[in-house]
């Protein structure tokens, strides 16, 4: 792969492989941090990708809530193993309004809407019945439409970062990385 096969642009170009990739596209690994620097990673769910940047939903009060809320820095990584690519992306992290997080969640089925109201994600719980009480509780409480939990909503990573990787025989693989530079993108080639 060489520069010119790159599109100036890194979010088109992060478009182009994710329509590439149907497999599992949307499974992301999200890396956040504490103030401390001690990291932490798990699989989430992309939501949707624009100008604005990546979007995910979640508990404000699981884990990565509480590190992003403390540590407003992110970074994603998406591996297509099929197509023997990945993409990195870093970026500072912000909330999506309640309106946007209220649109996805009307999206969600039922079950996952009284999930996410009653689950305390992150912390302790003494059984799997517990769970399935705090759950039959929110149920007893709301129906099976219950509102937009205030504990929950999406996250935006902002980017100013991407880095494209690409396979290469003899793990000679190929690797670009976009940063921010003024109004527009630098890129460099970096080495495997």
């Amino acid at each position: 792969m060489e520069e010119r096969d790159l599109l100036p642009d890194p979010l088109a170009q992060f478009a182009s492989w994710y329509e590439e990739a149907p497999e599992l596209r949307d499974a992301m690994a999200l890396a956040t941090a504490t103030p401390s620097g001690a990291p932490s990673v798990r699989m989430v769910l992309l939501k949707s990708f624009d100008e604005g940047g990546f979007t995910f939903h979640t508990n404000y009060a699981s884990r990565k809530g509480r590190e992003l809320e403390a540590n407003p820095r992110a970074a994603l990584l998406f591996h297509w193993r099929e197509q023997g690519r990945q993409a990195r992306i870093e970026g500072t992290v912000e909330r999506t309004s309640r309106e946007d997080s209220e649109a996805y969640y009307r999206t969600r089925p039922p079950g996952a809407r009284l999930s996410a109201a009653a689950s305390p994600q992150s912390q302790p719980v003494g059984s799997r019945a517990e769970l399935e009480s705090l759950v039959e509780q929110a149920r007893a409480h709301y129906g099976e439409d219950p509102p937009l939990p205030e504990h929950w909503g999406g996250f935006r990573v902002v980017p100013d970062a991407y880095e494209f990787w690409l396979h290469g025989d003899d793990r000679l693989h190929d690797r670009f990385r976009y940063e921010r530079d003024g109004d527009g993108w630098r890129m460099t080639r970096l080495a495997p």
